[in-house]
């Protein structure tokens, strides 16, 4: 009867979707990598992409591409691409969630018998050789992330600072986290995938033109993944710090990981979490005043720095230089009285329009912020 029950598809604490997904997995490795996830190691500076020099070099390309791919499309027309972009998000949705469901298999019955502290501080419970091979897929997945930009920039999208910064750095974060063997690893990354797969599922429902009520939610979820990664990420961190160096202090005992992944993983959520919730606010906000909320929302979703539209914006004028917007080629300084948010909002407003302030109506549809 036991041997019965255990071939029926009940979820168990082994089992928590019904059925053992690993075999399936390992043979989907197999055959693509010609041997089975229990031999896979990951090994610092001789795995690919497992240096720090791979790494930056990736970014700084990824960096340069966009730069370049966004001066290269100044003056044509914007692509469609959306046969393209919906497979893209199609695909991202369907990696991060056969992911995350992989990590919930291996985490479940760890958590479960071992308790959240065994998980997140000790290197049998977060630092397994199953998960080990997740969370090197997750850091390679990132690069694939970056051609959401590569998209942006040939559809003539607006590339804001937030965007650009998060995916660059996410990817920086996870290499430090994998070189750092940092056992809370897992809590950031399965909570990511999860807000992934709404996010690109809201993304690929939308790009078939279905309009999607639930859009605040996404960045709403964000926000609160943040926040949860925070909790566990400084936990982590200071049970680390106060039980090597101060364990005369209160702590919880001894927590697996480097120091410099330690400060990498809390320095890179911190920013993203002030950066989402600014966005947020700018975004979705209704109480705020009218001009300090169009201020805001400038500053947060700010585009990168363009220099053609820098020095249009802020060069000589007439042989004078200017500080204030440029029309009709004479310079129109800042109005008087306006708070420091204000200027700031219209000085980006008028880098955003390529120098001029006040929109023209002829071309109104383009220099709208």
């Amino acid at each position: 009867m036991a041997s019965f029950l255990e071939h029926l598809p009940i979820p168990t604490v082994d089992r928590p979707f019904g059925i053992h997904l690993w075999p399936i997995f390992d043979k989907a490795w197999t055959a693509i990598a010609g041997y089975p996830t229990a031999e896979f190691e990951f090994v610092p500076f001789e795995t690919p992409m497992s240096t720090l020099k791979a790494t930056s070099i990736f970014i700084v390309v990824y960096y340069a591409i966009i730069f370049g791919g966004r001066a290269l499309m100044r003056n044509r027309e914007p692509f469609q691409l959306k046969t393209l972009f919906l497979i893209h998000n199609f695909y991202l949705t369907a990696i991060s969630g056969i992911l995350l469901v992989l990590f919930i298999e291996q985490l479940v019955p760890t958590v479960v018998r071992g308790g959240i502290f065994h998980a997140i501080c000790n290197h049998e419970g977060g630092w397994t050789q199953p998960l080990v091979v997740l969370y090197y897929l997750n850091y390679l997945t990132k690069y694939l992330e970056l051609l959401d930009t590569v998209f942006l920039f040939l559809k003539k999208k607006p590339l804001t600072f937030l965007h650009c910064y998060h995916h660059g750095a996410t990817a920086l974060l996870c290499y430090t986290q994998l070189i750092g063997s940092t056992a809370v690893s897992w809590v950031p990354i399965t909570l990511n995938l999860t807000v992934h797969v709404v996010m690109y599922w809201y993304y690929f429902q939308s790009a078939r033109g279905i309009r999607i009520w639930w859009k605040e939610w996404v960045t709403r979820l964000q926000i609160i993944q943040f926040i949860i990664d925070l909790g566990f990420v400084y936990f982590a961190s200071y049970t680390y710090f106060v039980s090597t160096y101060f364990p005369s202090l209160p702590n919880a005992g001894k927590c697996a990981g480097e120091e410099f992944a330690a400060f990498a993983g809390m320095g890179i959520l911190s920013s993203y979490l002030v950066l989402f919730i600014s966005f947020y606010f700018a975004t979705y906000k209704k109480g705020s005043k009218s001009t300090t909320r169009k201020s805001l929302r400038r500053m947060s979703q700010a585009p990168l720095p363009d220099p053609l539209a820098v020095a249009s914006a802020t060069g000589k004028t007439n042989g004078a230089t200017t500080t204030g917007a440029r029309t009709n080629g004479t310079s129109t300084p800042l109005p008087q009285g306006l708070n420091a948010i204000d200027r700031l909002g219209r000085l980006v407003s008028a880098i955003q329009s390529g120098g001029s302030t006040f929109c023209k109506p002829e071309c109104v549809q383009h220099c709208r912020a």
